[in-house]
């Protein structure tokens, strides 16, 4: 496991005092490594888990020709540019269960959608574009001329999925649609990477805890509620350690007992440049950790890093100044401190941590798609640094999508977060938004 520098020392440009988002983004899929235990689980509690292995069709999907549509199945060479076709009806063909008479040239099968075609029949008409006849108790259809081509309306065996490839791949989030494929093939259990745990707690003086009485100075933790639906979306196991004050003794215990207990932490608050508390002192003594000033706003304070497990029982005897170097290659918990603000953390969070925790999970990368719309208002942006604005997506009449912002900006305005249902994103190298002009945006929906 390589310690910080030697990660640093493989980028290209790395200035802790002048991070790119881009440059944290590939520091952090560097450093992180993802887990490596397995479980087998049910279908029913699978879902959001991260499959560790890749899922082979044990059989053709279909595993036989059926008919994509209600309507009547015939031999589609009987068809002719700009003639109409008579067929007698001779049958139906039932879903689950093949039909098993034979049909002549001149004759079809009414089918039912999902039913084993019949044998030497290819094409499907679906029952609403014909004309029934009736005469006694012989039944014809009319196929009006130039409807269709052959093998229309037919699935093929095989035409979703082959017997022996991989119908989904290690890496791959089990969602809604995934598990549903994994039943639809007989599967009742997937083997998947264990969940991710993940400790979180804020830091400060200033920070209430819900049910404490309102103090001057002071403000109630809503970071700790916001990371806690963040994490609970991911899927990760989270670990609540609640507020912790800024006392070193109280510091050095959290820290301590979330190392041992998790994958990765996450604090709030206490990395800020000349921040006069104990979070910065502490995360140095307990592991390897840098701390950055990154071009974003609003984000702009992060610390990211180690804290090994061996160096915190090296720590609690008096030797560690030294330990880390020894134990640089064992795994520790990986370390990402935000800034203290509501939006901040975030902001910080959707862009660098959830991908981290992400590979961290034994998911394959898989970068939040940016929709494209017209900005209704100027938005001033001056080049050189990365900007997340707080935005509201809506349809205009024309059916393009067109954005605006939620109001104040600030980095410790919620209410301008939860109004909105995006983030316009303005890259490192651009500069002012005119009325009209397309803006990248990154949709909640999906992250949280």
């Amino acid at each position: 496991m390589n310690t910080l520098a030697q990660i640093a020392a493989q980028l290209q440009g790395y200035d802790p005092q002048a991070m790119t988002a881009g440059g944290v983004q590939d520091f952090l899929a560097r450093l992180v490594t993802p887990v490596r235990e397995v479980l087998e689980l049910p279908l029913f509690e699978a879902l959001g888990r991260v499959l560790a292995a890749d899922v082979v069709s044990p059989f053709d999907v279909p595993p036989h020709d059926n008919s994509a549509m209600d309507g009547f199945a015939f031999d589609g060479a009987q068809l002719a540019p700009g003639a109409a076709l008579d067929l007698q009806v001779v049958g139906t063909a039932l879903a689950g269960k093949a039909w098993q008479g034979r049909v002549l040239p001149g004759q079809c099968v009414k089918i039912m959608t999902g039913a084993v075609m019949p044998a030497g029949l290819d094409t499907v008409v679906p029952q609403e574009f014909v004309q029934l006849h009736q005469t006694g108790e012989r039944e014809t259809i009319t196929i009006p001329a130039d409807l269709l081509r052959l093998g229309d309306n037919r699935r093929l065996r095989g035409e979703d999925l082959m017997q022996g490839k991989a119908a989904l791949q290690k890496g791959e989030l089990l969602t809604p649609a995934r598990l549903g494929l994994a039943a639809s093939l007989g599967l009742e259990t997937l083997k998947t990477w264990r969940p991710l745990r993940v400790a979180y707690f804020s830091t400060g003086d200033e920070i209430l805890s819900l049910g404490e009485a309102p103090r001057e100075g002071a403000v109630y933790d809503s970071n700790r509620y916001t990371v806690f639906g963040l994490l609970s979306r991911l899927g990760c196991q989270v670990i609540d350690m609640g507020v912790v004050r800024d006392e070193p003794a109280l510091l050095e215990a959290a820290f301590t007992d979330a190392a041992r207990q998790a994958d990765a932490i996450i604090t709030s608050g206490g990395v800020s440049v000349g921040e006069a508390d104990y979070t910065k002192a502490m995360m140095k003594k307990l592991g390897d950790v840098a701390f950055w000033r990154i071009a974003m706003r609003p984000g702009r304070p992060m610390a990211v890093g180690r804290i090994s497990s061996i160096k915190l029982a090296a720590c609690a005897s008096d030797t560690c100044a030294d330990s880390y170097e020894n134990s640089s290659n064992q795994p520790g918990a990986v370390l990402f401190g935000l800034p203290g603000n509501p939006v901040a953390v975030m902001v910080t969070f959707l862009a660098f941590v959830r991908p981290a925790l992400l590979q961290m999970m034994g998911a394959r990368p898989e970068p939040l798609p940016l929709l494209k719309a017209r900005s209704l208002e100027v938005i001033r942006k001056k080049p050189g640094r990365t900007e997340y604005q707080r935005g509201r997506v809506a349809t205009a009449p024309d059916g393009s999508l067109q954005v605006k912002t939620t109001g104040s900006q600030g980095s410790g305005v919620l209410r301008s977060m939860a109004e909105a249902n995006g983030l316009i994103v303005l890259h490192h190298g651009q500069g002012n938004v005119a009325v009209g002009d397309e803006v990248d945006v990154m949709m909640f929906d999906g992250a949280m």
